[in-house]
């Protein structure tokens, strides 16, 4: 996948409460604030969760407190049909649809049926081998969440991801296997084209000193791929600076209110936080500009008015020499340049010059 700008995912996620009517209300927030996709998970409880799972922290604090992770995950389901009602509202209103499938039968419907191109696989399925190859084998083009992970795990899972995209039917999957795809020249060339890699933290929401957005650094560095970063933190701080340090991609969940019940939402945008973030990032998108230091064409205008010349301090008659006593250094910058300083003080005035004008060779 080709960036030609930050890529931008308004994170709807579960924020529609299972609510049709909420839902199609985040797309049309993510086109409002101007997102290049709006992304929201697909799942089938039973397949991903036992009946007593517990739930995490956060989600206690934001939901009933008396129903299990199953519960919960049942009421935050997306039916089929909503999913294509939501895609061909999607086209219509010009923005990307985009999910997460969380199960094998999802992703086989993201892909087959609603023919997705771009796959977002969760920072909770980076260990989870069999979904990873079989989101590879799709030959979509990947995004992979990393909280929790350590970079040992990222490349086993970039492994499994590299032998799937090789779609090596002669071998079977295997540890050896997948680090053989990995290191094997065609395997990097396919992740590099295939695979944008997301820093995160996974808490809701994350503190600032846990961000750790540094670690960006390390993924490029490291494994030299497409780096974005998914955020958890409160306010819109720390995706703008993610910007400003190079990411490709930058994913932020969303609501409509965060006083909605429900476990993201609090740690979410609202529709307006949306729209500055999203304009924060172009606007640093603007500023990142060139490597190369040069001036700019606004500051030529500038250049000879801010800088300064050799000017007489006193009047100078033709033949005197000058001296640190009779040139000073004042604006503007239209005659000899200042650098030139210690090599006129040895000459001999070509003609007169009178006090305050510039000198002349």
């Amino acid at each position: 996948m080709i960036y030609p700008r930050v890529y931008i995912i308004a994170e709807a996620g579960v924020n529609h409460n299972g609510d049709k009517k909420m839902a199609f209300q985040l797309v049309d927030a993510a086109v409002k604030a101007g997102a290049d996709a709006v992304k929201f998970q697909t799942f089938v409880a039973e397949n991903i969760v036992t009946k007593s799972a517990d739930k995490a922290e956060y989600q206690k604090q934001t939901t009933d407190g008396s129903e299990s992770q199953f519960e919960m995950l049942k009421r935050l389901e997306l039916s089929y049909d909503l999913h294509y009602e939501l895609i061909k509202y999607c086209q219509e209103k010009k923005i990307e649809f985009l999910s997460t499938a969380f199960d094998i039968e999802s992703l086989d419907f993201l892909v087959n049926q609603l023919e997705l191109k771009i796959l977002k696989i969760s920072s909770g399925e980076i260990t989870n081998g069999p979904l990873l190859l079989a989101h590879a084998k799709t030959g979509c083009d990947l995004i992979l969440s990393t909280g929790m992970s350590t970079l040992g795990e990222i490349e086993d899972a970039l492994g499994v991801i590299a032998f799937g995209l090789l779609n090596n039917d002669r071998h079977q999957p295997s540890k050896i296997n997948f680090q053989k795809a990995y290191f094997s020249i065609e395997g990097q060339k396919l992740l590099k084209e295939k695979v944008t890699i997301l820093h995160c933290t996974t808490e809701y929401p994350v503190s600032p000193q846990e961000v750790n957005l540094n670690v960006m650094l390390t993924f490029r560095s490291t494994f030299g791929l497409k780096t974005g970063y998914s955020d958890h933190s409160e306010g819109i701080a720390v995706p703008i600076a993610a910007t400003s340090i190079g990411a490709t991609l930058i994913e932020k969940h969303f609501t409509l209110d965060k006083e909605l019940p429900g476990p993201d939402h609090r740690a979410s945008l609202d529709p307006d936080e949306l729209c500055a973030m999203i304009r924060a990032i172009r606007t640093i998108e603007q500023a990142m500009g060139s490597s190369i230091k040069i001036p700019c064409p606004s500051e030529l205008k500038n250049r000879l008015i801010s800088r300064k010349s050799l000017i007489a301090a006193k009047d100078i008659r033709k033949g005197e020499q000058f001296t640190e006593e009779n040139i000073i250094i004042k604006r503007p910058g239209t005659g000899i340049s200042p650098m030139e300083y210690w090599d006129m003080i040895k000459e001999v005035a070509q003609s007169n010059f009178a006090k305050d004008t510039a000198i002349e060779k």
